[in-house]
């Protein structure tokens, strides 16, 4: 398997990596995305074939057309049965029933509580493993709306020859988030937070990466959705959804809070590689950009709003240039265009004809604040279920969408409730406990840089501290 750049010309200009260089990678240089270059698929049988299996198996299966041969098959059994070992549930994500049609998939038995575990848990073994080939250093640049950051740092804490710098809109997470990334205090791992809002902050490490006095002198890479690994690995729970739901004899639809718009993009992949998934149902808060795109084609960035919410306070949702370069024909000339205008007036509007190619698919919902708080008062007095606001964001919408009755709708739980405790105490008048496992969080010393919204500053910090690819 081969990877390009969703704003590759087709000139030569950019070879196609393999997962290997991908992985470390991160973004390309020309600032796209990369993708495969062609979605490999699934027969029916092999579908058939993962019910019951565990879900570290499940994952070799959907993840080794991939790869190709940067990994064996047993290499890559291993390093998932390393990454999913370390998950507090044995089913790794397991499904909960709310109702006749409505399903949960916990996606926060991972150590920080977050569904990012899923992936950057894989990721950080990708990155040692491929590290280890090589004599060269890291340095991981990240930007987090919350849940992020503290996965990928749990991730790579103390591993060598990586260094991550991970950027947070000061005063924009819960108090959870922010001691989940700023208390661990192991030396190759820098948090910054920084004025401004995760929009500012994912621009900045954008820019970074475009920046020959970083890039000359550093290997930077990405722990963002940005990076195809970390989308990659998302996949998986799809499938592992769908097969313990019928597939591929039955349909399944999905119901998928996002900002980013990447663990949504990761459902339209399974759906290519040959999963049935019936619906992908994109749900925002009023932070709506994705809303709005797919509605009515108005991709155009707003300011952003403060919310409960705050992994989905996002008006420029990155991976959205993936689905467009694949609407567009995947013509990477055309996306390196389109996204240029964005990235210079700040708006874009959707052809007609890729919206309809985006509607087989895809439908949209926009939660404000009081459909939230009600969708967690209903799932713990109706089912008995204490979930988060962005969890309650998937959920609302899941029960707005029209989906026909038979197919059952899975929404993604993507945090642990404990991590948003003051706004599921304000929607339910319960305040939910931290899991035993990080339960002296508040005790834990922190260690955090701020810095102002400038580039400049944020490069020097980087720069001063980071160490350069040869060492």
């Amino acid at each position: 398997m081969e990877y390009i750049s969703t704003r590759a010309s087709g000139s030569g200009d950019a070879e196609p990596l393999n997962f290997e260089q991908v992985t470390l990678a991160g973004l390309a240089g020309d600032g796209g995305l990369y993708v495969p270059t062609h979605w490999p698929k699934l027969t029916s049988a092999e579908i058939a074939d993962m019910a019951g299996l565990p879900y570290s198996e499940i994952a070799v299966r959907v993840m080794r057309p991939f790869i190709g041969d940067v990994l064996t098959e047993d290499e890559l059994r291993d390093l998932c049965e390393q990454a999913y070992g370390r998950f507090a549930h044995k089913a790794v994500t397991p499904l909960v029933q709310l109702d006749g049609q409505h399903w949960l998939l916990e996606l926060f038995h991972g150590p920080t509580l977050a569904f990012k575990d899923v992936a950057l848990q894989l990721l950080g073994l990708l990155f040692e493993t491929f590290l280890a080939r090589q004599d060269k250093h890291l340095t991981v640049v990240g930007a987090t709306s919350g849940d992020t950051g503290s996965a990928a740092i749990d991730a790579l804490a103390g591993r060598e020859k990586v260094d991550i710098f991970m950027l947070h809109p000061d005063g924009r997470i819960s108090d959870v988030q922010r001691r989940q990334m700023t208390t661990v205090l192991a030396p190759n791992v820098h948090n910054i937070a920084m004025d401004g809002s995760f929009d500012d902050a994912q621009a900045m490490v954008k820019r970074m990466f475009a920046d020959p006095e970083v890039t000359d002198r550093f290997a930077i890479s990405a722990v963002n959705s940005i990076n195809w690994a970390r989308l990659m690995a998302q996949i998986v729970y799809y499938f592992y959804a769908a097969s313990q739901l019928g597939a591929p004899h039955r349909k399944v639809a999905f119901s998928v809070p996002t900002g980013n718009f990447g663990d949504v993009f990761a459902g339209y992949v399974a759906a290519q590689m040959g999963l049935p998934i019936e619906r992908l149902i994109v749900a925002t808060n009023v932070n709506d950009i994705l809303h709005r795109a797919l509605s009515n084609g108005d991709y155009s960035a707003g300011t952003v709003t403060a919310t409960a919410a705050p992994s989905m306070d996002i008006q420029i949702s990155s991976n959205f240039e993936r689905l467009l370069f694949d609407l567009e024909g995947r013509d990477g000339a055309k996306t390196a265009a389109r996204m240029k205008a964005f990235e210079e007036t700040r708006d874009m509007q959707i052809a007609p004809e890729m919206l309809a190619k985006a509607a087989s698919i895809f439908s949209s919902e926009r939660v404000d604040a009081e459909s939230m708080a009600l969708a967690m008062s209903q799932a713990q007095e109706a089912a008995g279920q204490v979930i988060d606001p962005h969890t309650a964001i998937g959920l609302s919408a899941a029960r707005s969408a029209d989906v026909d009755p038979s197919v059952p709708i899975v929404t993604l739980a993507t945090a642990h409730p404990a991590k948003f405790r003051d706004a599921v105490e304000r929607a339910t008048g319960s305040r939910p406990a931290l899991p035993r496992r990080i339960g002296d969080l508040f005790d834990r010393e922190e260690a955090c840089d701020k810095l102002p919204g400038d580039y400049d500053a944020v490069k020097a910090f980087v720069t001063s501290r980071a160490t350069p690819a040869n060492g």
